[in-house]
Order: C-alpha cells, then structure tokens, then sequence
C-alpha cells in the first residue's frame, strides 16, 4: 500500500506592492517591532537591560544548561546515523542527476568564512589558552592549572567547543533546509523544516513564528560575532598606529573606537549583500581562505610548530576517544544542602562561608584557601580540603554553563544564518558528502588552527618567553600579543595589518551573509530579495550591536546574555527538525521501494 504524498503545499503569502512587496508583513513587522524594542530598551535604559539581561541569562542555564548540552549530543549522533546508513547517505539534495552548483573550494571558502571566520580570529589563539588554565581536568583537582599535563584537557575541550558537535548544529539546519528545497522543490525557508510535523498548520501562525526565532536567533548570533570581531578590529588597529582614543585603559577598546569600527563594517557589509552572494560573498570568502592560509604560514614559520604538530594528532586521537564520554557530559547547578551533605562534620556549621568560594568556577584550590578568615580559617586542613573537593559539582556546573553552553547557543543562535547559507550553496550533493564536507572538513581545519596558534601561545607561554604577556592580554588582544611575542619590527605591522583586513573580511562576510539570509527568511525563500530591505536590515543590525555594546559598558556581556537567551527557543526549533527531517526520509525511502516494487510496475 502507497503512502499518502508528503505536504508539499506550502503558502506564504506575500505582498504584491508596497515598500514590502515580495515580503511577508506578519514576519516582517514582527521581527523588526522586537527587534527595535530590544534597541529602544538597552539605548533608554542601559543599566536596567544589562543587570535584566545577566539576570535571566542566570536563571535559564541553572534550568537549562543540561538540555542545551545533550540536545547538541542528539544532533551530533543524528547526522553520524544519516552519513553511515547506506540508503540515507547517497540521497542527492536535488535530482538524482544534479551536480554541485560550487567547486568544492569556493563551497568550503564560503562555508568556513560565514561559519566560523571571525570565530577563528579571535578565539584561535585565546581558547586554548584560556583552556589551559582552566577546564574540567583543573576544576576538578585532576592536574594543576597551566601546566604541562593541563594541555591534554585544554585541547580536548577546545575541539569539543569548535569540532563535530559544533558544525552539526549548523549542518542539522542546513541539511533539512536543503532537502526539502532541493528533493520537494519548497521555499528556502525555516518553516519548511517542520512541515512534516505542522503539515498545513505550517502556512499559519506556528508557521510565522518558526520564521521570526530563525530571524531573531540570527541577529543575535551575527551580533555576538560581530561584537567580537570589532574588538578584535580595535586592538589591531591600536598595535598599528597607537591611537590613545582606540583604548580604554589596558588593553581594553574604547566604546568610540568599537562604534566607529562597527560603522566601518557594517556599511561594507551592506554594500556587499546589495551585491549578493555569486559576487561579494563569494570573493570575500575566497580572499579570506587565502589570507587565513598566509597566516597560518606565520605561525608554522616563526611558532611552535613541532609543539602543534605533536599536539594535533595526540589531541585528535583524545578528542575522538572521548568523544561519547564528551557528548552525554552535562551538569546541573549545585545547591546548598547538597554541598553541606559531602562537607565532614566540623565544617558543616560554615555551609553559608564556604560555598560560594568553593563553588566559584574561575577560582583556584590555593585562592580558595587563601580567601578563607575567622573561624572558616582557623579549620584543620583536612577540612578545608574536604570543602573544596565537596564543591566540585558545583564548580563543574559553573565552567560548563559559563564556557561549553556558551558555545552551544551560539552555535545555535547562528545556525539559522549558517544553516540557510549552506542549503543555498549546496545543491547537487549527496547527504553523506554534506555531513562529511560541512561536519568533518571544517573540524580538521578549526583543529589545525587551535593546535598552530593556541599552541604557538601556550608553548610561549609554558617555557617562559612570555613570561605571562598572552595570559594577562583580554581575550580579543590575545593573538596580537602572541604574535609581538614571535615577531616584531616592520614584520610585525605588516602580519598585524594583514590580521586586521583578515578580521574585517571575514566580519564583512558574516554580517553580509546575515542580512542576505534574514531577507530571505523574511521573504518567504525567495533569494533575491529588495536593496532597500537589505540596507535597513543592516541599519537595524548596526542599531542592535551598538545599543549593547553601549549597554554593556563598551563590554560583550550585553550582547552574548541575549545570544544566550534568545538561543533557547531556536533549539527547541533544532530539536523537531531531526524529528521531521527522519520522519521524511525514513517515509521517502518507502515510497520509492513502493514505486520500485513488482506490484507498482
């Protein structure tokens, strides 16, 4: 017997003129009305959005930090499931005699420049570093802190943060955006990833509110990424001309130098979505896969490149041998009766002295100890020991929802964006060569840049030559730092120069790409959307990341509490597209056996 033919019907109704022709007003208006109240509310009354803002960033990770940790698990196991299975592995996105509309370089440049290029900037040098000081390994008492057995928990947890788990999320989104675009021939958009769940429903309000969480989760991904990125641009541009305005105090940009850095970007950004993506975005990522690739030959030439070496392949085996143990690792927050049920019976009437510093993630065994007064002080040293080992749940919590979970949403807050941009750049291929080129490709190559410049860093910073320079820089100086460490004189301005149009290009690409793939959302699939829409996208976008910074002081903090927060209802969104995207192939692959069967022919 048949199956019934799967819904395919989708009907997003657009405007046949006005300022939104070609547009969907309910998407539209809504995303732009949040959005400018998010404006309106941190540019009125910045303190009030920031103090609210880190508040429910607090109360949603103590309720869900667990659920963002093993949902990335699911994803992770879903696609492996897809690649290996033989039937669902060599289906084509497209007809079954299609090709690739992209060489496989210009598909990989653009994957890795709007998926993890401005990421890679800043985070290459200071994750593993920052991991070297502290992870689970050292939270936990298992090694000391910035040692040389702590680089093993570094790097596991760095190819945890940007490897395979990392680039499902975005290949989750992409993959069931491109299957039923390409193999049902339905709208490019995010709603059409749940209709084998919402069926008709999908053309009503559950079908527009799918499409607003993919615009808003966009935003503030885009936005997070930016925000970094522009810092990044500071620092550069400081170390280059030594302009007093660009800082503010040490190391840390001003909030004039990362608005006028912000301007910059975001009107090339504009500029090249105007131009769309079969020109500016695709010579912009190529221009940056080349410039990463003489960066890259910096740090082989005058780093520590034997370290990287022996680290890659070491941390590589680790990574994938703890690869499960890694995935269904998730921590809930620890209370105070649990903490007082593990301390020895002396300590037990000091619970409120005790835990807040023995549950303090980024805290230390000997700061612990030293921070300790009156009678908390005067304890035996057997207890004092036995009431930091007692909050190592704790402490486990605090790091993963402070450093792991912060990763996940924003992963997921930029998998609308990264997802709809790789369904559109990967027609013609098969489902096994999306997962394998978008899933492990880009893992090896995030690897090789972690181990090259964070192990250039660490190696640095391990045997003295720094003598604590990377460690004491903030986060978005740090490759700057390290680079002074290796280089210096002409040579120097010269590769910092270079870093600073690599950030810029790579800021421009996904900023762009953004507001190309907001437009298209907003327009219901269609590709090419309006100028003016893609200009007022990129204001808007502008406005966003301006009023947070603003909020936050000149600091991120503003910007990555929404990511986090607004992440949380696009998971959820994650979540159903695995449900949908099996439910459809698994029915897609019957109806062919049916059509097959001697009985049909």
């Amino acid at each position: 017997m048949s199956l019934q033919d799967p819904f395919t019907d989708l009907k997003i109704e657009r405007q046949d003129s006005g300022f939104y022709k070609g547009y969907n007003l309910p998407i539209a208006l809504v995303s732009k009305i949040a959005v400018s109240l998010l404006v309106l509310w941190a540019l009125v009354w910045p303190l009030s959005a920031n103090d609210t803002l880190r508040s429910w960033k607090s109360g949603l990770l103590s309720e869900f930090n667990i659920f963002y940790d093993l949902s990335v698990a699911l994803f992770a196991f879903f696609l492996i499931v897809l690649a290996i299975i033989p039937a669902t592995g060599r289906m084509r996105l497209g007809c079954d005699d299609e090709r690739p509309e992209f060489t496989n370089f210009s598909w990989f440049s653009m994957m890795f420049g709007a998926g993890l290029g401005v990421g890679l900037m800043v985070y290459a040098t200071a994750e593993p570093l920052g991991l070297w000081e502290t992870n689970p390994l050292t939270v936990s008492g298992e090694v000391a802190a910035k040692s040389q057995d702590a680089i093993t928990g570094a790097y596991r947890y760095t190819f945890l943060h940007t490897g395979f788990h990392a680039w499902a999320i975005y290949v989750v989104t992409g993959l069931s955006l491109a299957y039923y675009a390409y193999t049902r021939d339905m709208p490019l958009t995010i709603r059409t990833a749940l209709t084998p769940l919402l069926g008709e429903y999908s053309n009503g309000v559950a079908g527009h509110v799918i499409d607003i969480l993919g615009v808003v989760a966009t935003i503030l991904g885009v936005a997070v990424t930016i925000g970094y990125g522009v810092s990044q641009l500071v620092d550069g541009a400081f170390l280059i001309t030594s302009a007093d305005w660009l800082m503010d105090g040490v190391m840390k940009p001003s909030t004039a130098g990362l608005i006028v850095a912000l301007a910059t970007v975001m009107v090339m950004s504009t500029l090249s979505a105007v131009s769309g993506v079969g020109r500016g975005v695709k010579y912009l990522s190529n221009l940056n896969l080349i410039l990463s690739l003489v960066l890259l030959a910096v740090f082989i030439v005058f780093g520590s490149f034997a370290f990287a070496l022996t680290t890659y392949g070491q941390a590589l085996v680790d990574y994938i041998i703890n690869f499960v143990p890694l995935s269904l690792q998730a921590y809930g927050p620890m209370s105070e009766v649990e903490f007082a049920s593990a301390l020895p019976p002396e300590a037990a009437p000091f619970v409120a002295e005790l835990f807040p510093a023995a549950t303090d993630a980024w805290g230390t065994r000997d700061s612990f100890l030293a921070g300790l007064s009156g009678e908390t002080a005067a304890l035996p040293d057997t207890a004092k020991h036995a009431a930091y080992e007692a909050g190592i749940p704790g402490r486990l919590f605090g790091w993963q929802s402070g450093w792991t979970t912060f990763y996940w949403a924003w992963w997921i807050a930029f998998s609308p964006f990264v997802g709809l941009f790789l369904a559109r750049i990967s027609r013609g291929r098969t489902v096994r060569e999306f997962i394998l080129g978008a899933v492990i490709a880009p893992s090896l190559v995030c690897f090789a840049w972690m181990t090259i410049l964070g192990g250039s860093a660490i190696d640095l910073e391990l045997n003295g030559d720094a003598n604590g320079a990377i460690l004491s820089a903030s986060t978005t100086a740090t490759l700057f730092v390290t680079l002074s460490q290796m280089i210096s004189g002409h040579m120097l301005v010269i590769v910092s120069f270079m870093c600073v149009v690599l950030t810029m290009t790579f800021l421009v690409t996904s900023a762009d790409s953004g507001i190309l793939v907001m437009n298209t959302i907003m327009s219901g699939g269609v590709e090419e959307t309006g100028v003016m829409h893609r200009i007022l996208w990129g204001g808007l976008l502008t406005l966003v990341i301006g009023t947070l910074l603003i909020a936050g002081g000149g600091g991120l903090e503003a910007l990555t509490n929404s990511m986090i927060i607004g992440a949380l209802p696009f998971s959820v969104v994650l979540l159903l597209m695995c449900v949908a995207l099996g439910k459809a192939m698994i029915n897609d692959l019957r109806r062919a056996r049916y059509d097959e069967s001697p009985a049909k022919r």
